[in-house]
């Protein structure tokens, strides 16, 4: 924004009275050399046909590689990188009304694939926000996603016990005094790499350091196999999720949460001991990968 511009915004916020949002601008790189150890991390984003992991295509893929400090201190970036694709069928008319990306604009199109294998070859994180969805879409692609570890900004970030009330990239940044042109992938990529670079508002820590911290964690799928029909609605709204493909209820935990689930579970669903109830244990290599995804 230039100075006079600048100054009014200013003066209108002071009145207290207005609230001025101003436009993400390009991540400036970090003024001082690392003096911790850095790694090499991918933000990363989608747009798609649909929702069908099975039949749904990528027709745009947004990256930035960027470097960061064990700190979660973001450093620099390193590369942009974002190309279109043709489907094998026409984008359905909602998506092209949703990401203004037509078949016009696909038409001859393919992202390189050679390229994002190189982009991803050495990171050693890919961010995504909603990494459920995006992991999925792109690994089944580009194998090498398979093979890095994931950590989703939108479920992995404390942003509600920070004082955000929208987890949306859109409501957190508006939150933060900031817009951008949504639904375009790379531009979801530059927003997400300014919101990780700052300071959370209650906490003050960087978010990408909150968010690294969970995503290293393991965490358990625990099956509430057997358990009784008629205690479906105490699990849904203790917030266990039905699988069809294992014909049972089942909810994701952080491994020091597993005591009081397995009590919960044994005074109130089962109403016996139940210590040997099935768990799966899963880490940032295979978390929100379609390896894991109970519905499949």
């Amino acid at each position: 924004m230039n100075q006079p511009l600048d100054s009014i915004a200013s003066v209108l916020e002071e009145t207290g009275e207005y609230r001025v949002l101003r436009r993400i601008a390009p991540f400036a790189p970090s003024p001082v050399q690392p003096d911790e150890p850095t790694f090499f991390g991918l933000i990363l984003d989608t747009e798609t046909t649909g929702v069908d992991f099975g039949q749904d295509e990528v027709i745009e893929l947004g990256i930035i590689k960027f470097e960061y400090g064990a700190s979660g201190r973001i450093y620099r970036v390193l590369e942009s990188f974002n190309q279109l694709h043709q489907p094998s069928r026409p984008i359905p008319p909602e998506i092209a009304r949703l990401t203004g990306i037509t078949d016009g604009a696909v038409a001859g199109q393919r992202i390189d694939d050679a390229a994002v294998g190189m982009l991803a070859a050495d990171a050693a994180v890919v961010i995504a926000h909603n990494a459920s969805f995006n992991r999925q879409m792109c690994e089944r692609r580009w194998p090498v996603f398979a093979e890095r570890n994931w950590a989703c900004s939108l479920n992995q970030v404390p942003w509600r016990e920070e004082g955000h009330e929208g987890l949306k990239l859109g409501y957190l940044l508006i939150d933060c005094g900031f817009f951008h042109h949504g639904h375009r992938a790379i531009d979801d990529c530059h927003a997400l790499l300014q919101l990780l670079a700052r300071p959370l508002k209650v906490s003050g820590r960087l978010a990408l350091s909150c968010l690294l911290e969970t995503a290293r964690k393991p965490t358990v799928r625990l099956w509430a196999e057997g358990s009784p029909i008629e205690t479906k609605d105490l699990l849904k709204a203790h917030s266990y999720r039905w699988s069809q493909r294992r014909r049972s209820w089942y909810i994701d935990l952080d491994e020091a949460q597993m005591e009081i689930e397995r009590t919960f579970l044994s005074e109130t669903i089962f109403r016996r001991p139940v210590a040997h109830l099935p768990a799966d244990r899963f880490t940032a290599r295979d978390r929100f990968s379609a390896r894991t995804n109970p519905e499949l």
